[in-house]
């Protein structure tokens, strides 16, 4: 079952990986600006964010299984769509139909695993489920530049249909048939209310970003929108009686430790990630492949730490291993922060980055297994949809926040340095720029990368509040021991 359910999201969270790193060849491929193409990664967030809320509620309508298959059929069916475009406009548009599937991947995946396995061992579960997250890092961005400079831009996207038709047969044959519950009503009033709200607030702080000014008009008119939907849907789900999401969940100490711990962690470290391929890129003009490779040691790192993290949750409790892991990313990104030049050794940043891998490896899934291994069997769907939701639009706005302060960091190095911003801070590969002219401008670009990395370390250092309050003991046999069928 594990190897089934892994399958599919391997599948979800490596095109992640591997489109980022074809961005700057569809802008050339299409004749349009980074800006316009950059909604080919966005576009798919939205779509990620706008159809996680629903995955509760379809869980229970359609069973979990049915659901995992119908997301993976239409995530292949999107990302074959995405390899046949024929403009911008259109691969957006697949892509923004490749999200609608993959955004129900993973809370599938969690459920089926962690119902199936129960909470003596939602340690483990929580370590299995996390394989993709190590894979989509290591691989990703070596796979996307291998399609992109020696195959095509089309595979990056047609590779998910031999994976994804593997992916359904298996399902079909190994996963146990769950019968749907008669469902709840579907909360159409949190979902009017949620899923827009969701979409026009990262809408908006992703516009910020490109614009390089959240205080614009359009990004602060979406962004605040944006912003009253949510609190509107908040009132909605502690007041209604079968809301979209129960965040009467947050009561409980562990679930709303676990949600602060998760939200602060992945706006900071998903900022952090960022920055070392854009450094690879830009200060030491490396093609996109060799900054793949370059990256791999931080994967390597959350392979070791991962299993080990799983089992020590499930032995000592999700507090301490939590504690620890965030004291090793907070260690790794200082770093960073001290020693990024422009002609820092490439061993000395790889030492680094496996570091933090290690750190990572004991934080994200331990702190998920904080939330979900206090509940009983029917909130554990309604909790991982709740983690999902908050790991995803962190993420985006991490991203986009770290993103500006890196953009305007560097126009005002390169201001003070007497050098031309060319435009506004926009940051590119520099493989194809002439060495004296890389060499004039990558030491103060390097600045502004150590300058950005000190804002993710602030962040960072947030996470460790919440995560005092994380339980420090093993699960205890109790209501949420009750017969879990197997799923």
């Amino acid at each position: 079952m594990a190897g089934v359910v892994v399958l599919g999201a391997v599948m979800a969270i490596l095109d992640v990986t591997v489109v980022n790193v074809a961005i700057n060849d569809l802008a050339r491929e299409f004749n349009t600006s980074l800006a316009t193409i950059q909604w080919v990664a966005t576009g798919y967030t939205l779509a990620l964010a706008t159809v996680i809320p629903l995955t509760g509620w379809a869980s229970a309508r359609f069973g979990t299984k049915r659901l995992y298959m119908i997301s993976i059929g239409l995530f292949v069916v999107g990302s074959t769509l995405a390899g046949l475009a024929w403009s911008a406009e259109s691969l957006i548009v697949f892509r923004v139909l490749q999200g609608l599937g993959g955004g129900m991947i993973m809370p599938a995946a969690m459920t089926i695993l962690s119902q199936a396995a129960g909470p003596q061992r939602v340690g483990q579960v929580m370590s299995i489920v996390g394989v993709p997250m190590l894979l989509g890092p290591i691989l990703g961005p070596i796979l996307g530049g291998y399609l992109v400079d020696d195959v095509s831009w089309r595979w990056i996207f047609f590779i998910n249909l031999p994976i994804g038709i593997v992916a359904l047969v298996l399902a079909a044959r190994v996963l146990k048939k769950d019968e749907p519950k008669p469902a709840e009503r579907l909360d159409f009033i949190g979902l009017i209310l949620l899923s827009p709200g969701l979409a026009s607030l990262i809408y908006g702080v992703a516009k910020g970003a490109e614009v390089k000014d959240f205080l614009k008009t359009e990004p602060l008119v979406f962004t605040v929108v944006g912003a009253v939907l949510v609190l509107g849907f908040v009132v909605r789900a502690l007041t209604a009686r079968n809301p979209l999401i129960d965040l009467r969940l947050l009561r409980r100490r562990p679930v709303v430790a676990a949600s602060l711990t998760m939200m602060l962690f992945m706006v900071a470290f998903m900022g952090a990630m960022l920055l070392l391929p854009l450094y690879f890129q830009t200060v030491r003009g490396e093609g996109a492949t060799t900054a793949g490779l370059l990256l791999a040691p931080q994967g390597l790192g959350a392979m070791v730490t991962m299993p080990i993290g799983g089992k020590l949750t499930d032995r000592i409790g999700p507090g301490r291993v939590v504690l620890v892991g965030v004291t090793v990313v907070v260690a790794a990104v200082g770093s960073f922060a001290a020693i990024l030049e422009a002609d820092s050794s490439y061993w000395t940043l790889a030492g680094v980055l496996f570091v933090m891998g290690l750190g990572m490896g004991m934080t994200m899934m331990p702190t998920m297994a904080a939330a979900i291994q206090t509940l009983v069997h029917d909130e554990v769907p309604r909790a991982s949809t709740m983690l999902n939701i908050i790991q995803q639009v962190s993420a985006s706005i991490g991203t986009a926040m770290i993103s500006v302060l890196l953009a305007n960091r560097i126009t005002s190095e390169l201001s003070e340095a007497g050098l031309a911003t060319g435009g506004g801070g926009e940051i590119g590969s520099t493989e194809e720029v002439p060495p004296a002219v890389l060499e004039r401008i990558a030491p103060p670009m390097a600045d502004a990368f150590q300058h950005t990395y000190w804002y993710a370390v602030g962040l960072l250092a947030l996470a460790f509040l919440p995560a005092l309050l994380l339980p420090r003991r093993k699960p205890e046999t109790g209501p949420t021991d009750a017969p879990m069928p197997m799923h």
